[in-house]
């Protein structure tokens, strides 16, 4: 990591700008003062109440109240809290300067134009920053799903092959198997309807639930007629699991991992791959484990790889501070828990 990214890690060029607004303060007005280090204390104090205003107001005003819409909440809170701040400053410098017999309220009209009024209009130049960095960043974040989903989008027409030629031939391959053969029947109708579902409904931003789950179910489904007695694979959703939408095609490359990475026990253990969906407390929860074996040349590479990342990716555009996704590898277990907040 090199130095700048460091010290914005550690918001270190927050501490630099409040000791250069410190250091300026205080050589602009330590002149009006007896001695230098009351000049010093009193500057101290005003620098660390501008500061806590301005904090509190981009860490919990602006993204609390702001951000959800409570806009008379929001003006409340943060003409309450200007004003409460800067009467009780004005008691604070008065019991360091040993100001007797203070009171606030005398000659109000010039305590308001001389500090409040000020302090109302830097902590909103602050606000005013926070929430055109915010903007920036949201833009940004756009920008950047605009650009992936186009690159997608274009390398999925790159590798199309025309659709209508394409059902038309599995249609006659249809009607060409035994009609005694009926799970080949029903497997190609399967593999026509989860191709069927990528090439049409997967074009707009959002897909419901149970046509992602449907897609799911029949890819399972395929992958069981290449196992053998030795593979137990199982498919469990909640039967609540209805009324939200998500991306299209955000679960399955978790799935397809899970197959790509399955172990191949030949010695009585039985390969497993486990699956499970629901939604509880406006969450969706999807978890896939399967079993992993590294004694074979097959698994010694890192189990997950490119299309893990990339979900990973999308993950972090299209759900910002909405998801969570814990990936771990334990006493044999490939394990991947996904969390969206619908």
């Amino acid at each position: 990591m090199n130095a700048g990214k460091w010290f914005l890690k550690y918001k270190l060029h927050h501490v630099l700008f409040w000791l250069m607004v410190l250091a300026g303060w205080y050589f602009l007005r330590y002149q009006d003062f007896s001695t230098t280090a009351l000049a010093f204390k009193v500057t101290l104090i005003k620098v660390l109440d501008l500061a806590l205003m301005v904090y509190v107001t981009n860490l919990l005003l602006i993204p609390t109240l702001l951000y959800h819409k409570q806009y008379v909440a929001f003006v409340l809170s943060y003409v309450a809290m200007i004003f409460a701040s800067s009467i009780s400053k004005q008691y604070i410098l008065a019991d360091v300067m040993h100001i007797r017999n203070f009171s606030v309220w005398a000659n109000f009209k010039d305590k308001l134009y001389n500090n409040i009024i000020p302090h109302y209009l830097l902590v909103s130049t602050g606000a005013a920053i926070k929430l055109l960095v915010d903007y920036a960043r949201a833009q940004r974040r756009l920008a950047e799903i605009t650009k992936e989903r186009a690159e997608s989008e274009l390398k999925f027409l790159k590798s199309q092959i025309n659709p209508h030629f394409l059902f038309n031939s599995l249609n006659s391959v249809y009607f060409l198997i035994d009609k005694s053969n009926r799970e080949a029947r029903e497997s190609l109708h399967k593999f026509s309807e989860m191709l069927r579902y990528q090439l049409y409904e997967c074009g707009g931003e959002k897909i419901e639930i149970e046509k992602e789950i449907r897609y799911l179910e029949d890819y399972v489904d395929l992958q069981r007629l290449r196992k053998d007695e030795k593979y137990k694979v199982e498919f469990h959703y909640s039967d609540d699991l209805t009324g939200f939408a998500i991306e299209p095609l955000l679960l399955i490359p978790f799935v397809e991992n899970s197959f790509k990475h399955l172990s191949h026990f030949g010695n009585g253990k039985m390969n497993e791959v486990n699956i499970h969906a629901s939604r509880n407390n406006g969450q969706f929860s999807f978890s896939v484990a399967n079993t992993v074996d590294y004694s074979t040349k097959a698994n010694t590479d890192p189990v997950g790889g490119i299309g893990l990342r990339n979900v990973k990716r999308r993950l972090e555009l299209l759900y910002p501070e909405k998801h969570q996704l814990k990936i771990t590898e334990a006493a044999g277990w490939f394990t991947v828990n996904l969390r969206l907040t619908v």
